[in-house]
């Protein structure tokens, strides 16, 4: 729904979500690199806190942001799971769909094209749960105890998974995103 429809701004749930949802799609595009399955999983995200949020019964949810955050996560891992399932049957070398921003110059786009590209490279060789905690640590700055609850893991587990994801990253050497993006291989 946009903000051009009648009653978009007077309906308080789809006012929430609009006022969250570049946050997500950031979240979620970073985890999943395709804006097709970013844009599906904010459906998805739309439609789960849109019927919570509606139902009369129900306890009022105090952090909107937070329940927004664990629903797309949690929905972007779902997805990247069936992706992954689907990949397994393809046969040449997968690579992130870049994403477009229309405020770049034509210097800083291909700049910035070429670092999203690499993080996307770098961030498909972590597991979906270490991407999940890398993206919501080390890029979006939520602390472990944050993304544990959104994960509904341990503390002392989300802090391995960052640990590890940051030894992933850290261990590509220098020049294989490089290699890996436009050789191919």
């Amino acid at each position: 729904m946009s903000d051009t429809e009648p009653g978009a701004a007077a309906d308080p749930a789809t006012r929430v979500f609009m006022d969250n949802r570049e946050l997500l799609f950031s979240i979620v595009y970073n985890m999943l690199g395709s804006v097709a399955d970013t844009d599906d999983v904010l459906q998805e995200t739309w439609l789960g806190w849109a019927s919570r949020y509606r139902q009369p019964d129900t306890e009022p949810i105090e952090n909107p942001r937070g329940y927004l955050v664990r629903i797309g996560v949690n929905q972007a891992l779902a997805r990247q799971a069936a992706v992954r399932r689907r990949r397994e049957t393809y046969v040449g070398p997968w690579l992130p769909e870049p994403l477009a921003t229309g405020d770049d110059t034509a210097d800083r786009g291909a700049g910035s094209e070429l670092v999203s590209m690499a993080l996307l490279v770098v961030l498909e060789s972590l597991s979906p749960l270490e991407r999940a905690v890398f993206v919501l640590h080390d890029v979006f700055g939520y602390s472990y105890a944050e993304i544990a609850g959104t994960l509904a893991r341990r503390p002392a587990t989300i802090r391995q998974l960052g640990h590890r994801a940051r030894e992933h990253v850290q261990a590509r050497p220098p020049g294989s995103v490089r290699t890996r993006t436009f050789s191919g291989t």
